[in-house]
């Protein structure tokens, strides 16, 4: 066999190499945590879709907020919650508890409460996602006698409905075209000429990518769920109160339901946009101020989490440069409203 023979087909090995990784995304974070691809996300959300260098940061994890050797109170924390709840943002380590279990939006989680433990449930939803969190059902933790036993409710039974729209998502063009994005260009080299372009694009034509924003002052890059007016993300897209009230009534029967399920106390946590903190003036529209209006409605009947309060007094930075996660001093303060929750249980 000659080397031409051998080159076509390390070629062909290569090309199917790397169509597989695109196609499942399984492969490709394994290849990620063994250094074969580059994480896409090791410079922030933000970063990943803008490319200014002005705003490239590597991510670095927070240390735990409880110490390894501290006392542990009888108390199994569960939280439902999005991105900013999940590992290895928040974990065991974090708490002065237990036991800790935390249920993904939009996931099915069966779990069995040890009823010689203080159970405690924390709804948490970043505020961009509010309404989409509290305007409709929420089951996605359902609290069963036995979690051996087998439950089969239309929940967790696979349908080839559901397996057909699975695998849709799954091998659908812009899913698969992002993750081979991944893959050959977010090395180092790549991210040197897209930098480029996006520095041209900003200087030049005073763009930047359309899922970022920047603060009118330059200083900050922003998610365009919460600058744009036309989505109901946004921080200052309108909330009249009839319809704020109908997603307060919502958390009341949620947090009812889970009451009688089992949990001695459950709390809401709303975690403030990027934009509402540094930017709350930029819209053509007034910021809508959601947390403010949530937390003081004397409708709601159960305790909130206030981390917006302190956030707008703080003088330091708390998200970070170049995504639209809280950085540790942000996720700190987050950690001691939760733990100050958390002793006042009984």
């Amino acid at each position: 066999m000659n080397i031409g023979v051998i080159a076509r087909y390390l070629i062909l090995l290569v090309g199917i190499l790397v169509y597989v990784g695109s196609c499942h995304s399984d492969v490709m974070n394994s290849a990620q945590k063994e250094g074969l691809i580059p994480d896409d996300y090791r410079f922030g959300d933000l970063y990943r879709m803008a490319n200014l260098p002005q705003f490239k940061a590597e991510q670095i994890p927070c240390p735990p907020a409880y110490p390894a050797d501290g006392p542990r109170k009888p108390i199994h924390l569960y939280i439902i919650g999005d991105s900013f709840s999940e590992p290895p943002r928040v974990t065991l380590n974090d708490f002065p508890i237990e036991y800790f279990h935390r249920t993904k939006w939009d996931t099915h989680h069966r779990v069995q409460l040890d009823t010689t433990k203080t159970n405690i449930l924390i709804i948490e939803s970043v505020e961009r996602h509010f309404r989409d969190q509290f305007g409709k059902h929420i089951d996605e933790l359902t609290v069963v006698s036995d979690t051996t036993q087998a439950e089969p409710t239309p929940e967790n039974r696979m349908t080839w409905q559901s397996i057909t729209k699975e695998m849709e998502t799954f091998f659908s063009r812009d899913a698969v075209e992002a993750r081979l994005e991944t893959i050959l260009f977010f090395s180092d080299w790549a991210l040197w000429f897209k930098e480029l372009k996006a520095w041209l694009t900003l200087d030049w034509f005073g763009r930047v990518n359309p899922k970022t924003t920047l603060s009118p002052d330059g200083k900050h890059l922003l998610y365009y769920l919460d600058t744009d007016t036309s989505l109901t993300n946004s921080s200052f897209r309108p909330l009249p109160d009839s319809l704020l009230n109908r997603y307060i009534d919502t958390i009341n029967v949620v947090a009812d339901r889970y009451r009688k399920a089992g949990f001695d106390q459950v709390f809401l946590s709303v975690i403030p946009n990027k934009t509402s903190i540094y930017a709350p003036g930029m819209g053509p529209l007034p910021y809508n101020h959601l947390i403010e209006r949530v937390q003081q409605n004397p409708r709601l009947a159960i305790p909130a989490i206030d981390v917006y309060t302190p956030y707008t007094a703080s003088s330091v930075p708390l998200y970070e440069t170049s995504d639209a996660h809280w950085n540790c001093a942000g996720r700190e303060i987050w950690m001691r409203e939760v733990t100050k929750k958390l002793t006042t249980v009984k």
